[in-house]
């Protein structure tokens, strides 16, 4: 076991040193004015050092239960994008227990405000602004699309161009808290939504169906978790009933945590999968 975590050690290091080069990293950059010090409301920004033309930009929420998670474990999604000419922002957000589900979405329209307003000068282009979430982070990036509150509380039009969703969990927070059985995430999850079965509506963008405007991209698991599966693939339906531009892609063999996992590796399928999407919207 002690070889193996020196070992993952010294490979995560030698990996991260690999994509150095052709690329730039601003880390803990504060998005909210006036409260530069205060660690959820951070950012980190990967971009290539090329600013020659503007390029694609993608903004990642972490997942984590909405009660855990930090932009610094995905280092490496923010260097592989990079390499691959997108630039990349990794942002914190405000956690359970000490917040609740409109806070942390607050923080990621303001998240986005900052990089509506400045990432062209790290040369990216901010009419091409995607956001991708895993799990929680999932629930998030679909939440600000959909409710229109968030955007308009920041004085901004919607600045997202795309979705693409990880293994989102969370598109209908009401149908999972009143179905599924309790376990040991039940606690936190009424923490992040309260005990009130209204807000777990208002909390779950499957509420806000109509609302949902630009191209959605989402993976799922084959082996994930059973609501991820059916909430996906409901989200799916009822977008392509609206004619919105939809599609879903089965991941064989993966669970919930590996569907982000895979990415650390450069190669993997589903950056294919991004770039293929943005390149066709």
């Amino acid at each position: 076991m002690r070889f193996g975590i020196i070992w993952l050690f010294f490979f995560c290091c030698g990996y991260q040193s690999a994509f150095s080069g052709g690329i730039k990293i601003e880390r803990d950059i504060s998005y909210s004015k006036g409260v530069p010090n205060v660690r959820e409301n951070l950012l980190d920004i990967y971009y290539p050092k090329d600013k020659s033309k503007p390029k694609d930009v993608i903004v990642f929420i972490h997942g984590g239960s909405w009660n855990s998670g930090k932009k610094e474990t995905y280092w490496w999604l923010g260097r592989n994008m990079a390499s691959k000419n997108v630039v990349t922002i990794i942002i914190n957000y405000g956690l359970s227990p000490a917040y609740q589900y409109e806070k942390m979405a607050a923080d990621c329209a303001k998240a986005l405000k900052w990089v509506s307003a400045n990432v062209s000068s790290y040369g990216g282009d901010r009419n091409n602004i995607y956001v991708m979430g895993h799990s929680a982070g999932g629930h998030l990036a679909t939440l600000l699309h959909s409710d229109p509150r968030y955007f308009v509380n920041e004085g901004i039009s919607d600045p997202i161009r795309g979705l693409i969703l990880n293994d989102a969990f969370g598109l209908d927070m009401y149908e999972y808290l009143t179905k599924a059985a309790p376990d040991h995430y039940t606690t936190s999850f009424l923490n992040t939504f309260s005990q009130n079965p209204e807000v777990w509506k208002t909390a779950s963008p499957l509420y806000y169906i109509r609302n949902f405007k630009v191209p959605v991209l989402m993976f799922v698991g084959a082996n994930t978790y059973p609501a991820i599966r059916l909430q996906s693939e409901r989200l799916r339906t009822e977008l392509l009933t609206l004619n919105t531009n939809t599609e879903l892609k089965i991941i064989p063999k993966k669970k919930h945590v590996p569907m982000i996992a895979q990415m650390i590796f450069k190669g993997n399928i589903l950056y294919d999968y991004i770039l293929e999407f943005m390149g066709r919207i």
